[in-house]
């Protein structure tokens, strides 16, 4: 007996070290290829990589509310960017932005994969002789295609579940090291994305025992009431802007989100819960959500109640429901006339997808272990199928080969130097805006831009922004309704071009009639037209052609125009 459990103790070891190898691989791209390597575009280097090296840039890491950033839109508030209590900024402040980025995306890998392998070990499979499916399921959740800013936002949640398990389980004697953890989360973690959800969640199961069992587990309740002080302590700017600086208005309270009729609320939710969202997709449809279903199918012929499968599945499917719903256009009600309810996406609790998913496939796969011929054999199979069908997605493999430019090719810095050297000022001395391509470009080469990407911002400056571009906003009805409900891009619009702003050298068709107000585009401040595309009605807007820039080995061709 001594020798089997030796002998599975070794092996899930191995196991262990053969996993970490993996996850070695995995992220290996980023520490080998550095800025050659390619890395998603959306919601990454398009604004938070941005974002972050602006801070980092800035010497306003710690500041007083009210201050302004003035690289962006004239001022950008410093509350709108991550708190100078989050570790990302720090990492940007000690490392270049892709050493930085490659280790933020290292520390969320080995966090997902511990986090989950925890709580699946010590709460859901328990054997020793299966510790292979918690380390196969924990090892596919770390592989996710993660939304790279997020952190563990979404990463850590199984790493908090478990370390919430064990102090609602030993209360006194819980280890230590629980709470360091739950202290150390939020620096890594965005709460209103995921963890205010996971926090109200939890203080909803201290109250559940309170009233069950007639007595409070003050242990539980101080962790919880710990790592929600941490996060508000961290996200000081953000609470003062909301709640205390009346000279901020958010361009967020004036978002008119969720017009779905109620058919199309049914198939987002259909969608959502087979496929999941862009920020938190689990990749669950082509292996996962079979085996789930085939382990109902085996809990019924045997006559099984796989209580927790079943309530996790179930749980994850109502997430998919409330996430769809949100944008029913039946809330408008509710919306309209409750201003939080309008400004924060309560839907946003769909991040719980990920980890929920992978916590029932790891209990699927033990019902199939246990109970059908070759049971462990097909488990084994199985995870392994999993984990080999989530390598590919790495970020390097996905979007090489997508074709979009790496990040050194992004951002161009030896091609914007020399637009920069030929303007001749000091860059604060004068502003511009870009078309064709993502604002962000401008910024991280030091140029102040009128344009941008950002999750909230002056109310006002939307409305004159608006000026700018208002003819190609009539043109397209799909943009117009995007920038009036919306407007979190601040761009110049191109009405054919669309939600496109990737125009590369080798497609990069002038625009005929471009119709923007260059008068109020002077009134902002602008001085200087960025565009990926030829103008070809420049003249007509009062804009003069200074040069086309444009380097072997880069992606853009950019012209040049000057404001008059």
């Amino acid at each position: 007996m001594w020798s089997k459990r030796y002998n599975s103790f070794s092996i899930n070891r191995v196991l262990l070290w053969l996993a970490l190898i993996v996850i070695a691989a995995y992220v290996s791209p980023y520490f080998i290829l550095g800025e050659d390597a390619h890395i998603r575009i959306h919601d990454n280097l398009d604004s938070n990589i941005v974002w972050y090296q602006l801070l980092a840039d800035s010497g306003q890491i710690f500041t007083l509310p009210g201050a302004t950033l003035p690289n962006v839109i004239n001022g950008l508030p410093r509350s709108t960017l991550p708190s100078g209590l989050d570790a990302m900024v720090w990492m940007y402040v000690l490392f270049e932005p892709m050493t930085a980025y490659a280790i933020g995306q290292t520390i969320m890998r080995l966090a997902a994969f511990f986090g989950m392998y925890l709580l699946l070990k010590h709460h859901a499979i328990r054997s020793e002789k299966m510790q292979i499916v918690a380390i196969g399921a924990a090892l596919g959740f770390a592989l996710l295609p993660y939304w790279p800013s997020g952190m563990l936002s979404i990463a850590g949640l199984p790493l908090a579940l478990h370390c919430f398990l064990m102090l609602r389980k030993d209360g006194k004697d819980a280890k230590f090291y629980y709470w360091i953890i739950l202290a150390i989360i939020p620096f890594f973690s965005n709460f209103v994305l995921s963890f205010v959800f996971f926090l109200a969640v939890m203080g909803l199961v201290w109250l559940i025992d309170w009233i069950r069992h007639k007595r409070s587990n003050w242990v539980f309740f101080s962790g919880i009431a710990m790592m929600t002080v941490i996060y508000l302590v961290k996200n000081y700017l953000l609470i003062f802007s909301m709640f205390f600086d009346s000279g901020f208005t958010s361009h967020r309270n004036e978002l008119s989100l969720g017009h779905n009729t109620f058919e199309r609320s049914i198939g987002l939710t259909f969608e959502n819960f087979l496929y999941g969202h862009t920020h938190d997709t689990a990749e669950q449809f082509l292996i996962v959500l079979p085996v789930i279903g085939f382990a109902f199918l085996i809990a019924a012929y045997r006559n099984i109640k796989p209580f927790w499968l079943l309530s996790l599945f179930s749980f994850n499917f109502l997430l998919s429901l409330w996430y769809a719903f949100w944008y029913w256009e039946g809330w408008r009600i509710v919306k309209d006339n409750v201003m939080v309810a309008n400004t924060f996406n309560f839907s946003r609790i769909h991040f719980f997808d990920p980890a929920i998913w992978y916590i029932c496939f790891a209990l699927a796969l033990a019902i199939i272990w246990k109970h059908i011929p070759f049971g462990k054999i097909i488990a084994i199979v199985l995870v392994v199928a999993q984990c080999m069908f989530l390598f590919p997605f790495n970020e390097q493999n996905k979007y090489s080969a997508l074709d979009t430019p790496s990040v050194e090719e992004f951002y161009s810095e030896a091609l914007f130097e020399e637009i920069e050297n030929y303007i001749g000022e000091n860059q604060s001395e004068y502003r511009v805006v870009s078309i064709g391509m993502h604002p962000t470009i401008a910024q991280y080469n030091g140029f102040y831009t009128l344009d941008t990407y950002n999750n909230s911002f002056p109310l006002e400056y939307k409305h004159a922004f608006r000026e700018v571009i208002a003819g190609e906003l009539e043109k397209s009805p799909t943009l117009e309704n995007y920038y009036d409900t919306w407007g979190g891009r601040l761009y110049m619009y191109v009405a054919e071009h669309g939600k496109d702003y990737l125009f590369t050298k080798d497609r990069n068709e002038p625009i005929e009639q471009l119709a923007i107000d260059t008068e109020a585009l002077k009134e902002l401040g602008g001085d200087y037209i960025l565009s990926a595309v030829p103008i070809e009605n420049s003249n007509e807007l009062g804009l003069t052609f200074e040069k086309e820039f444009e380097q072997d080995g880069l992606p853009w061709e950019i012209s040049l125009y000057r404001v008059e």
